[in-house]
């Protein structure tokens, strides 16, 4: 045996261990815990494989991996006019997972450029139905309302949304100081009803007081005198008042004497 031929053999076994090499590597995958791959065997789909080692044949199966990890996709700034004709910019921030590895892959060529754009159109059209004051007191159901819709419409996709949050609503200068404006009218007028309750309910008060001491007029002039001693003790002066007949007549009978007169 000759050099040549021993050359040759080394050669050989050295390519066709290459050969076998380069095959495993392309035969073998390894999958995350987070990962699925969906495998399709001459272009038609076979199954949906994963975690861990997973064997394919090479040129004759082909793998996409698929992470089923939650996503945060952030909507781009919207322009919104709202029910009242309020222009508005409003962004949101989408979290959705991938829950059907077969859906994602098969149903939409890229679930993630597809969820963005359903969830700007959404976006505009929810908040369009309602007025600013709602945008800004209501956001939780704002929130639930755009993500049960998004929800169903992605939902062929194998695609699920969990949450939805609207981030900011941002409105011109001069709104701002309308809705300021608008505030404070409402702090006054409400601070004027308060008032007016209580003018009301001491009003009734004093109506019931005067009821009870126009029931004997006794009452009446003691508390007449209890007025005019808690004003002496506040004032440091001297009261002059005429004397009233029906207390003198009230102490004659309290005495057994005869009235003053």
């Amino acid at each position: 045996m000759d050099i040549f031929t021993i050359f040759g053999d080394v050669a050989f076994y050295a390519v066709l261990i290459v050969l076998v090499l380069a095959f495993l590597a392309s035969a073998i995958k390894i999958l995350r815990e987070y990962e699925r791959g969906v495998v399709f065997t001459l272009g038609r789909f076979s199954s949906v494989k994963g975690p861990g080692l997973i064997i394919i044949i090479p040129y004759i199966q082909q793998m996409v991996r698929v992470d089923l990890r939650v996503r945060v996709l952030d909507v781009p700034s919207q322009d919104v006019i709202s029910q009242d004709n309020v222009s508005v910019r409003v962004n949101a921030v989408i979290y959705f997972r991938v829950v059907d590895p077969e859906k994602a892959t098969i149903q939409v060529e890229n679930f993630m450029q597809a969820t963005s754009e359903l969830a700007q159109t959404t976006l505009r059209s929810v908040l369009g139905k309602h007025e600013l004051d709602e945008m800004l007191s209501e956001r939780d159901k704002l929130n639930n309302d755009i993500q049960e819709i998004i929800d169903t419409q992605t939902d062929a996709w194998g695609i699920k949304v969990a949450n939805v949050e609207i981030k900011h609503v941002d409105i011109n200068e001069s709104m701002i100081r309308a809705i300021a404006r608008q505030a404070e009218a409402e702090r006054e007028r409400r601070a004027k009803v308060i008032n007016a309750d209580g003018e009301q309910q001491a009003a009734q008060k004093l109506f019931e007081a005067a009821q009870i001491l126009g029931q004997d007029p006794g009452a009446m002039q003691l508390r007449y005198l209890s007025t005019l001693t808690t004003i002496g003790s506040e004032k440091n002066s001297t009261i002059v008042f005429p004397f009233p007949m029906e207390l003198s007549q009230i102490i004659a009978g309290m005495k057994g004497d005869k009235p003053i007169s």
